[in-house]
C-alpha cells in the first residue's frame, strides 16, 4: 500500500531540519519499501509573501487529500497554520511525549511523560476581540469535546503505567469545573487506571519538582501547550520533543518547538522533527495494519538512542557544535546497521 504524505517544510530551522528527516524517511524507505510518497506544499511565513495568505487554499487541499501531514515549525504565522488545520480537519488529541534520552543532560532521570492536550476548543477557539481600549478572549469548553479527550487519555494510560492526573484550575474558572466533571466522569468508566488530578500552577510546580510521578496529563487547549514546553525543558530540550495532531480521519505530526529563527538554520536539532517522523509511522501502521511501519518507527527510535549515547555527534542546544546535517549522517549511518 502507498501512503501520501504531505510535508509543511516550515521557517527558521525548519526546512533543514525537515531535509535531515525525509533524508531519513527516504532511506527507510528503500530499505524497508513503506511505499511513502511525499508531497510539499507552501505553508507559513513564507507562503504569506509569496502569496499573501499563511495557509493558501491549493495547499489544504493537498495536505486534506493525503494520508497525514508531516509539518516543519512555523515562524510568526504559526497561529494561522496550524490552529486552522487543527480546527478544519477535527485533529482533537494533541498528544506530546517528554522522554528522557540517552546521553541527554536534563533535571531527572527516567522520565516518561505523555501529555494528553484538547486541540480544538479552549482559549484558542478564536472567539476574540481587541480595541485600543479592552479586549477578550473566551474560553469554550464542551462536554462533547472534553469527554472525546478525555477517552483518549484513558485509552493511552491503558498501554503504559495506567495513571492519569487531571489538570484544571476548577476552583477559579467554570469552564474548568466542566472540564473537571467530565473528565471525572470518564475516569469512573476506567476503575483500572488510577487517576489524580491538580491545579495547573500546581502541576507546574510538581512536573519541575517530581516529574516522575506522572504517566499521562490530561489537559485543556492552552494549559497543554504551556505544560509541554515546561516538560521539554526538565527532559533536556525543546529540540527533543515531537507531537502529533490526531483525529478520526487524519493527522498531524510536528515538533513542538517553534522556528528559532534567533539561531543559524545550519544548527538546529532534527530529533524532535525525526520523532515526529516515528510518530506518524506508528499512526500510519495502526490505521492500516501495516507492521514494517512500526518496525521503521523503531528504527528511527533505536537509531537516534545510538547517536545520542554515543555523544560525538551534538547540536549546540544539547551540548555539542555540530550542524543539522551531520547529526541526520550520523543517524542514517546507524539506521543502515538495522535495516
Amino acid at each position: 500500500m502507498g501512503f501520501k504524505i504531505s510535508v509543511i517544510e516550515g521557517d527558521g530551522i525548519g526546512p533543514e531540519i525537515m531535509k535531515a528527516t525525509i533524508k531519513v524517511l527516504e532511506l527507510l524507505n528503500e530499505k524497508q519499501g513503506l511505499g511513502l510518497e511525499f508531497k510539499h506544499v507552501d505553508a507559513g511565513d513564507k507562503a504569506k509573501e509569496k502569496y499573501g495568505e499563511p495557509l493558501p487554499n491549493t495547499s489544504f487541499e493537498v495536505i486534506r487529500n493525503s494520508h497525514c501531514c508531516l509539518k516543519g515549525p512555523i515562524g510568526e504565522t504559526a497561529g494561522s497554520v496550524i490552529v486552522p488545520l487543527r480546527m478544519k480537519l477535527d485533529l482533537y488529541a494533541n498528544i506530546r511525549p517528554a522522554v528522557t534520552l540517552p546521553s541527554i543532560a536534563s533535571l531527572f532521570k527516567d522520565v516518561d511523560i505523555l501529555i494528553v492536550r484538547e486541540n480544538t476548543e479552549g482559549l484558542y477557539k478564536g472567539i476574540e476581540d481587541k480595541t485600543d481600549e479592552y479586549a477578550f478572549s473566551v474560553r469554550v469548553i464542551t462536554r462533547k469535546k472534553t469527554e472525546r479527550i478525555a477517552e483518549e487519555a484513558y485509552w493511552r494510560a491503558a498501554k503504559r503505567k495506567r495513571k492519569v492526573t487531571v489538570v484544571h484550575k476548577a476552583n477559579v474558572l467554570a469552564s474548568c469545573r466542566l472540564f473537571r466533571e467530565v473528565c471525572l466522569e470518564v475516569s469512573r468508566r476506567h476503575p483500572e487506571i488510577q487517576t489524580n488530578e491538580l491545579y495547573v500552577d500546581n502541576a507546574a510546580y510538581q512536573l519541575i519538582k517530581n516529574p516522575l510521578q506522572f504517566d499521562v496529563i490530561l489537559v485543556s487547549n492552552m494549559f497543554g501547550d504551556i505544560l509541554s514546553d515546561e516538560a521539554a525543558a526538565v527532559v533536556g530540550s525543546l529540540g527533543l520533543c515531537p507531537a502529533a495532531n490526531i483525529g478520526e480521519r487524519f493527522a498531524i505530526f510536528e515538533p513542538v518547538h517553534g522556528s528559532a529563527p534567533d539561531i543559524p538554520k545550519e544548527y538546529g536539532n532534527p530529533t524532535a522533527m525525526m520523532l515526529a517522523a516515528k510518530m506518524m509511522l506508528e499512526w500510519l501502521g495502526e490505521k492500516h495494519g501495516e507492521k514494517k511501519l512500526f518496525k521503521a518507527a523503531q528504527i528511527i527510535w533505536k537509531s537516534i538512542c545510538d547517536v545520542l549515547r554515543e555523544k560525538k555527534v551534538r547540536t549546540p542546544d544539547i551540548g555539542g557544535n555540530s550542524r543539522t546535517e551531520e547529526f541526520a549522517s550520523e543517524v542514517m549511518g546507524k539506521i543502515s546497521l538495522y535495516v
